[in-house]
């Protein structure tokens, strides 16, 4: 099977157009921004100018420290969009303010790059769906794993017929001792993070199989999260006092009813005594795929894909070996793809119109855990 990455080519094929330069703003100064900063100075047609943080001071030591002189720094966002003239903002902030910042940057005419998850409840995601289709402009979502050449395999072999029609998909996968906290409470405060497991990594891996299939829209969730390890002080010998501050989950899992006919089998963990709750499996009617799980869910494969299937009457199975990516580094394919969108006008690269499956879904999750049974997925006309 062949699979072609489009910028890749590109980037051997056409040189990049720096007659015009974009100007950019970062909302939100903390640890992701670092990421989107040094993408951002690798490309020679953007101008960082202006950044925001809630935090006094921070913004400005944050541009200090990168090295990037003469940027604006502003109070919030609002402020910072008010009194810029900005082609793209980036949405580095807490997951319960992605879709604020999202939606304002939208209604007053700027392209968003919104950092994963793409919010935390489902009526943000309209609203921010509904702020992009008004606009104009566009909104990508970060998630640099599909650009992988070994994600973009998945799809290829879904794709390909040779597993026939797709009936059941087990996914998820997680972390032994893995709840991000060492640079502070930030990912685990209800206040600010709004979930947990399930939106940090859970979207990753919800991405990668529902990315496989065409995206199919969720009809039905039956969820479970829990938070036996945040909420324990031992989680935490240097910091007992976060136990008291987890407000989010560390793990979750679902029994998901997909249209046409498939079931997804979700589990995802920030901590757990496991190395892996399990392999990703796609299974169809003419074969299955098995994806190796890794030791912590970042985004990527644990080893050679395997399908099993049937030739001349024989089970046999073929392994699908590991491609190596020309590219190092996959946060920067992430940023330069949606600056090109932006530059040529193109869709978004990780578009709005599929991670709102995948929002709807772990807001079904949630709903689901709270109320102890399952529960209907209805998303709102865009």
């Amino acid at each position: 099977m062949a699979i072609t990455d489009s910028f890749a080519e590109r980037k051997t094929e056409k040189a990049i157009d720096t007659g015009k330069k974009l100007k950019v703003g970062i909302i939100g100064c903390g640890w992701i921004a670092e990421a989107h900063a040094e993408s951002y100075k690798k490309c020679p047609d953007v101008d960082i100018v202006a950044g925001a943080d809630l935090i006094p001071g921070k913004a400005k030591a944050f541009f200090e420290e990168m090295n990037l002189p003469g940027v604006t720094c502003y109070p919030d966002h609002k402020a910072m969009i008010d009194n810029e003239q900005l082609d793209l903002v980036s949405v580095c902030t807490y997951n319960q303010t992605h879709a604020e910042c999202s939606v304002y940057a939208l209604e007053n005419g700027v392209n968003v790059l919104c950092e994963k998850p793409m919010c935390v409840t489902l009526d943000e995601a309209v609203s921010m769906c509904r702020a992009e289709k008004s606009s104009g402009k566009l909104l990508s979502i970060g998630f640099q794993p599909r650009l992988d050449p070994n994600m973009k395999m998945i799809k290829t072999i879904v794709d390909s017929g040779d597993l026939g029609d797709i009936y059941y998909i087990q996914t998820g996968g997680g972390r032994r001792g893995g709840i991000p906290t060492p640079l502070g409470t930030s990912f685990i405060e209800y206040e600010t993070a709004g979930i947990g497991a399930l939106g940090d990594i859970g979207c990753y891996s919800l991405d990668m199989v529902l990315r496989a299939i065409g995206y199919p829209k969720p009809l039905t969730v039956s969820g479970y999260t829990s938070d036996f390890f945040g909420k324990n002080p031992a989680t935490y010998p240097s910091h007992p006092e976060y136990a008291e501050k987890f407000g989010v989950d560390d793990f979750a899992a679902a029994f998901i009813r997909l249209e046409g006919g498939i079931i997804l089998d979700f589990r995802i963990a920030w901590d757990m005594h496991l190395d892996t709750p399990g392999d990703t499996i796609i299974m169809g009617t003419k074969g299955s795929l098995r994806i190796p799980s890794t030791g912590c869910w970042n985004g990527s494969i644990g080893g050679p894909m395997k399908v099993y299937h049937k030739i001349a009457g024989n089970e046999v199975e073929t392994i699908i070996p590991i491609i190596e990516s020309e590219w190092e580094d996959l946060f920067y394919v992430k940023i330069r793809s949606v600056l090109d969108a932006v530059k040529e006008g193109t869709s978004a690269p990780i578009p709005s119109s599929e991670i709102i499956y995948n929002q709807a879904i772990i807001d079904g999750i949630s709903r689901s855990a709270k109320l102890g049974r399952e529960v209907e997925i209805n998303i709102s006309e865009i």
